[in-house]
């Protein structure tokens, strides 16, 4: 167990739980939304070629990605409920951390290529919009 567990940046649990109710208020005020989202995530949770535990490290790797603390507190909970250890989520998170500097990188070299058309634009030429 972390040691450092009492030192949490965020309730995990009470966090959960809110994030239950609140989904429960949209779905009483729209049931088709939820009902659609919840026919999304389920719809491959049993079938496809990967087990389920694969599936939730997949999960939390994506989740850390798009900066979802929700996904993160539901599919850390599903990970464990799979048998995921601390190692194998450190290894999906490890994959997340490579992705994102790798696109960091890619848009790094989109930004320097942005620079270099600029050289060969008509310096007189009006500034361009944002």
């Amino acid at each position: 167990m972390c040691q450092n567990a009492s030192m949490s940046m965020l309730d995990w649990n009470e966090y959960r739980k809110q994030i239950g109710t609140t989904i429960a208020e949209i779905a009483k005020l729209s049931p088709d939304l939820v009902k659609g989202y919840r026919a999304i995530a389920t719809s491959h949770a049993t079938k496809g070629t990967l087990d389920a535990k694969t599936r939730e490290l997949i999960a939390l790797a994506v989740a850390v990605t798009v900066k979802c603390d929700g996904c993160i507190a539901t599919h850390v909970e599903q990970a464990r409920r799979q048998g995921a250890t601390a190692d194998e989520i450190t290894d999906a998170l490890g994959v997340a951390v490579m992705v994102n500097a790798g696109a960091a990188m890619v848009y790094s070299a989109r930004t320097l290529d942005a620079f270099h058309a600029l050289a060969d634009a008509p310096p007189d030429g009006p500034p361009p919009r944002t």
